[in-house]
This record gives structure tokens, C-alpha cells and sequence, in this order.
């Protein structure tokens, strides 16, 4: 369903001046201040009896401003004296400084979001808001979680819960708090990034969750900013989470950490002595079947093999429904990056991985590899390459990244298969870790 924006931005210039046409004076005079008519869908509450309505959004998606106009809606009744459905509003973030700077003064806080008429004072000595009908909402910090203990709540929200100290204790403190009224509510809008609060806050069965990307807000972004941050962070674990607004958890004991991926991204890669594709096929061939990992690696073999670098180059991976589906998307990696060799785990196929792939490329160099090690074994040479600084990533590998976050030494903790890892470890393998064991030091000749 589109927004009342949507259907404007979408309509002939007549359709809007015959709606503009049919609203009276007030109602025009009301509209800047209708969110509900302007709002993007993340930005609107969540039908239901939920608890905690959590908002994951990119940089500039609209958080705060969806945060200021729930509270809005929680405090104001029809009329500027009338009473809302909250009398008392906690309103927690980082700081008091963040909170009066950013959720109650900002260019999306409550007071520029707030008509004339219905506009709250700021009490600066009591750090709180006043609205005419007697609602208040008070500034707390996580830096102070105990100036959470004895005030009470019917509504709370809460800003950039993942980058908060004290982050759990003063949440805790909060719930302790939010008692007042049939049914106590709070928002919560933060930028996503693995702490283990904002896990369990979505794990709850009482809270829902809504998330966008900082493109859904472009109308009100720099164009520069979009494409400065794209450029940089589009399609990188670090941009899912800063961009998309998509949680990217780190398992606890992570072979690869986001830090250490994100230390050496690169824009493009050198002159490679070797590319390869590295394919890890799902276990069956239908639309429900895992993904098919497909790994395009290129590396510099030039020199001692201490002295190699190798740089994953494209994630090709394909949710393919056949086999020469998948097959396709392998060739098809080879020849757009001229790869010298195909590599295909075969512990499931057998020799109908081969076949498959010769059917769409008779002269295809190819190399079977078979699982006689657990993935983690596997993995574990090869995370060591990426410890000694020597496996660097182009951008747009994020789901490879967020797949790698979670691979641990006991394994992969997450459902389904680690398909894009598999494909990665069998290309590094090849290029790397078995051609550096083969390496033989050129022979020096004395005269």
C-alpha cells in the first residue's frame, strides 16, 4: 500500500492540484504536520499488542524521525489540552547530550517535528520536555542506568541502543521502569551491530521489527553523501549493517572477524598470476536446495610463497533450481573474470559436478576436491592467511562476510549450509595452501 508521499510523488500534476484543491484551509495549514501521510512504511508503527517495536535502518534512513512523531503520537490527544495515551515518556540514549542534541533539538528531534500549537517546552535544569496537556518526556543517559531507578513510564524511546555502555543494565533498568498504564510501549531505533542486548530485544516474542536502508530515505539525503558512502561501503558486511540496516552477528570465537575483513578491503586488486573459480554444489537441484557457492579468487604468486597475496575477487553464488543452472553461473564467472581453473568440491556430485560443467564447457580446466575434513579443519589454513594480513576483499562481498562472521571452531552457527565459505576455502586452498606446499625454490646455478 502506498504512503499518502507515495501516491503524490506518483500522481499527475492534476490528480495533486485537484487534491490539494479539495482540502480546506485547516487542513491544509495540517498536512506538513500529518505523518502518517508523509511517513515511509518502516517509519509507521506495527499493528499489534507488541511490547518493543525496534527500528534497524541505514544511516539516514528516517530513525529519529520515526522515534520523535511515536512519541508524538503517544503524547498528543485531538486537541493541544486534551490527554494522550502517555502522560510519561522516558526518552534514553547514549547521553543526555545525545538526547537533547539529537532526539529532542535535532532537525528530526521532537521539537522540529512538532506544530506550533502542540510544541513541548525544554526544561533544561530537569533535562525534560513539557507539553501543554501535562505529559512530560524526561532525558536519561546509559552512561547513569541507576537515574532509571524509582521514576515510572508508559511509554519509552529509546535511541542507538547497540552503541550504548552499560548497555544491558540500563535496558534492564528501563523494563523495570516501563509500568505505567494498560499497556506500556517503546520504540527503539538504532543503527544494527552484534551486541548481544539488541539480540535479545529481537528475540523477544513481544517486540516487532521493522528495518530500511539508507536509500529508502533518498529523497532527503545529499546525493553526494549516497554515493560517497555506496561507493565505499555497497556490498560490504560493514554495509549491510551501516547501510542497510540489517543485523550482521559475530558468533562468539569467529575465525574471521568483520574488523579484520574490513582492515583489508582494497578498490581493485593488482596484476593476479592466477585467477580460479571455486564452486561448492548443493546437495540437491530444486528451488528449495541451498545456495550454490561460487568463489572467484585471484592471487600474486610471484616470489617465496610467504610473499603471496591473494584477493577474493566476486561472490557469484546463485540459488540456482537445476544443476545447469548452477553450472551456467560457473562458467559464466570464468570467462568474465578469465579464470585459468574451475574447482569443485565433489563429495555430492561425484563426477557429475565434471559432467555438468562440460556439457556448458567441453575444454574447461577443472579440478575435483573431495571433503576428507570436517569444514572447520578446512578452514582453519586459510584463516590463518587472513590473520597474517595476506588475503585482501574487493567490495561487494557481504553476504560472503556475514557468512565468515559466523564460522567458528565448532563449527557454523547458523541454519543451513556455509555455502559462499566452503567456496572461498576451496579457492584459497588451491591457490595458496596446496601451491604453496608444491612449491619448489628455483634452482640457483653457480659457475
Amino acid at each position: 500500500m502506498k504512503s499518502g508521499a507515495g501516491w503524490l510523488a506518483s500522481a499527475t500534476p492534476e490528480g495533486v492540484e485537484a487534491f490539494l484543491g479539495g482540502l480546506s484551509d485547516n487542513a491544509l495549514l495540517a498536512l506538513p504536520w500529518m505523518f502518517e501521510f508523509w511517513a515511509l512504511p518502516h517509519q509507521l508503527a506495527p499493528e499489534g499488542a507488541w511490547k518493543s517495536w525496534v527500528i534497524m535502518g541505514g544511516r539516514g534512513a528516517g530513525k529519529t524521525r520515526a522515534g520523535a512523531e511515536w512519541v508524538r503520537g503517544q503524547v498528543e490527544g485531538a486537541l493541544p489540552l486534551d490527554a494522550g495515551r502517555a502522560r510519561r515518556v522516558a526518552l534514553v540514549g547514549e547521553s543526555v547530550d545525545q538526547v537533547r542534541d539529537v532526539m529532542v533539538f535535532g532537525d528530526s528531534g521532537i521539537l522540529a517535528c512538532s506544530p506550533p500549537d502542540r510544541r513541548p517546552k525544554w526544561e533544561a535544569g530537569a533535562a525534560r520536555l513539557v507539553w501543554a496537556n501535562g505529559a512530560t518526556a524526561t532525558a536519561y543517559s546509559a552512561h547513569n542506568p541507576e537515574k532509571l531507578r524509582g521514576p515510572q513510564f508508559d511509554a519509552a524511546w529509546v535511541d542507538e541502543l547497540a552503541k550504548w555502555p552499560n548497555a544491558q543494565h540500563t535496558w534492564d533498568m528501563l523494563q523495570f521502569a516501563l509500568r505505567l498504564g494498560a499497556h506500556p510501549q517503546q520504540v527503539v531505533t538504532t543503527t544494527p551491530k552484534n551486541v548481544e542486548v539488541l539480540k535479545a530485544v529481537l528475540r523477544n516474542p513481544s517486540t516487532v521489527a521493522t528495518h530500511a536502508p539508507t536509500q529508502a530515505n533518498r529523497a532527503n539525503l545529499a546525493a553526494s553523501f549516497l554515493e560517497e558512502v555506496d561507493r565505499r561501503y555497497a556490498g560490504t558486511a560493514q554495509g549491510r549493517q551501516e547501510l542497510e540496516g540489517l543485523l550482521v552477528e559475530e558468533a562468539a570465537g569467529a575465525m574471521w572477524s568483520l574488523a579484520r575483513i574490513e582492515a583489508a578491503r582494497v578498490e581493485r586488486a593488482p596484476g593476479l598470476s592466477r585467477i580460479v573459480v571455486a564452486v561448492d554444489p548443493p546437495v540437491t537441484g530444486h528451488a528449495g536446495s541451498d545456495a550454490c557457492g561460487i568463489m572467484v579468487v585471484g592471487a600474486v604468486t610471484d616470489g617465496p610463497p610467504q610473499t603471496w597475496r591473494a584477493f577474493v575477487l566476486e561472490d557469484a553464488t546463485v540459488q540456482a533450481a537445476s544443476p545447469d543452472a548452477w553450472a551456467r553461473a560457473v562458467i559464466a564467472a570464468k570467462e568474465r573474470w578469465g579464470a585459468d581453473r574451475v574447482v569443485a568440491e565433489v563429495n555430492q556430485g561425484g563426477d557429475l559436478v565434471e559432467s555438468v560443467l562440460r556439457q556448458i564447457d567441453p575444454l574447461v580446466s577443472y579440478r575435483a576436491v573431495r571433503a576428507t575434513r570436517g569444514k572447520v579443519v578446512r578452514a582453519e589454513p586459510v584463516a590463518a592467511l587472513y590473520e597474517q594480513g595476506r588475503v585482501c576483499h574487493l567490495p561487494n562481498l557481504g553476504a560472503l562476510e556475514a557468512q565468515m562472521c559466523l564460522m567458528t571452531s565448532t563449527g557454523f552457527q547458523a541454519k543451513g549450509s556455509p555455502d559462499r565459505v566452503d567456496a572461498l576455502v576451496w579457492a584459497l586452498t588451491d591457490l595458496m595452501v596446496d601451491a604453496a606446499t608444491h612449491y619448489q625454490r628455483p634452482t640457483v646455478r653457480t659457475l
